[in-house]
């Protein structure tokens, strides 16, 4: 009862139907720049692979292989988000949000700006992709705490009943860190010849990103802790064990929904958006300005749709909103996949449907903070989000690489599949959304 009470602070004095404030507002904007600025960092390594690939690798080995090496280097950053994220959201659930929220920043900053000055296969051999992939590594543990403390933090700033909203604004925010990406990539490749971008202008993403991520530490100085964390410490009601061990023994149904939905949620992001690019470019011969920038598009229709889609769910439901994202993802993402292999004439407005429709993301937070207590919240959507993305997520370039190489419709056929266990589990948590 007390966790529950503690879940809706607002909900003794009638504060959970008063309307979004200034202050409101302002926690909400710093939290999804900072996020935007932070996911920027974690994802500008899959824009340029194909220019990684051939500088950090062998020229020997065949195509094939340098792909798959390089996204699984892209990998190792999903991979490495469980023990990033399960310590950070340890100590955000007995030390506050607040310092956990700021440090993940730090640690996603740091490395980001070495990968820019890292020397290449060509000066330092098989030592150039082993510090790729460490810093890879430093990454991905810096997102796997940002995420999660991400919807926990405007989460529990908000009235109860806008947290669909600001559940949404968020992953709005962090998706607009992979618009921010996409644009930058664009940028570079419409000013940068090939032969310069192989050269020196792929280090200018990761430079900036390193200025970025310190700039977003900054910004978060002006953050304050959140009043249901707050409360729980005036009250001294914070967990009296490891919260995560009470994770996985009271709320085992929790985050069974959580890590299916994730799995949705990876298919989504990975494929749809930072495997496509490359996709297009590799399977349709498609420019890569041209593939940028019909990504910057669709990216852009993702940002609009994670705020739609949460706010959809904060009034409809979690459950139905999933389910029609789902069944419209599967579908419009297939469509772009068989219209691309006659024409490509429709690779805008056909891409930004499908990311548009990627945006029932947006509603996946909002089940997971009503799922689990706040005295073990961010320990409870830190452990599903990151175990399931590191397995689903991390794995899944792999797994499309080689079922590439027999099925040219892999992609839209992954997504499309995941798409139906999404819309299956919208079924679940329609109690999850409501409590």
């Amino acid at each position: 009862m007390q966790a529950t009470e503690l879940g809706r602070p607002h909900a003794r004095d009638g504060a959970h139907a008063r309307p979004l404030t200034g202050n409101d507002y302002k926690t909400l904007s710093l939290a999804a720049l900072g996020g935007a600025l932070e996911f920027y960092d974690f994802i500008i390594f899959v824009f340029f692979a194909p220019a990684i690939g051939q500088l950090f690798f062998p020229q020997s080995i065949p195509d094939w292989l340098r792909q798959l090496q390089t996204f699984g280097i892209f990998a190792a950053g999903y991979l490495a988000r469980p023990l990033g994220g399960i310590i950070m959201a340890h100590f955000g659930d007995l030390l506050g949000r607040k310092r956990m929220f700021t440090l993940s920043v730090l640690l996603m900053s740091l490395p980001t700006l070495m990968m820019g000055m890292l020397p290449t296969y060509a000066s330092i051999g098989i030592m150039a992709p082993v510090l790729l992939l460490l810093f890879r590594v430093m990454q991905g543990a810096a997102v796997g705490g940002e995420v999660p403390g991400a919807w926990v933090f405007v989460s529990e700033h908000v009235p109860q009943r806008h947290v669909g909203y600001a559940c949404g604004t968020l992953t709005a925010g962090l998706t607009a860190g992979i618009l921010l990406g996409s644009l930058v990539a664009s940028a570079v490749n419409r000013h940068f010849a090939a032969a310069e971008i192989a050269d020196f202008a792929w280090r200018i993403p990761f430079l900036l990103g390193g200025v970025f991520g310190l700039f977003s530490v900054y910004l978060r100085r002006w953050l304050h802790e959140t009043p249901v964390f707050a409360e729980m410490k005036q009250r001294k009601s914070l967990a009296a064990e490891i919260p995560l061990k009470a994770v996985l023994r009271d709320h085992g149904r929790a985050v069974i929904v959580s890590m299916l939905l994730t799995w949705m949620l990876s298919a989504a992001i990975v494929v749809v958006i930072l495997m496509t690019p490359t996709l297009l470019q590799k399977q349709f011969h498609i420019a890569p300005a041209q593939a940028l920038f019909a990504n910057s598009v669709a990216t852009l229709c993702l940002t609009i749709g994670c705020v739609l889609a949460g706010s959809l769910a904060g009034r409809f439901g979690a459950g139905r909103t999933i389910f029609v994202g789902c069944v419209g993802l599967g579908i419009s993402y297939y469509v772009l996949f068989q219209q691309l292999a006659v024409d490509s004439a429709m690779l805008v407005p056909l891409y930004a449907i499908a990311g548009l429709f990627v945006g029932v993301i947006g509603a996946v937070p909002f089940v997971m903070v009503n799922a689990f207590p706040p005295v073990v919240r961010f320990s409870g959507i830190s452990f599903s989000y990151n175990v399931a993305y590191a397995v689903f997520g991390g794995l899944t370039p792999i797994v499309v690489s080689l079922m590439l190489k027999s099925n040219p419709m892999a992609p839209a056929f992954y997504v499309g599949a995941l798409c139906v266990i999404g819309a299956l589990t919208a079924c679940c948590v329609k109690k999850d959304a409501a409590q």
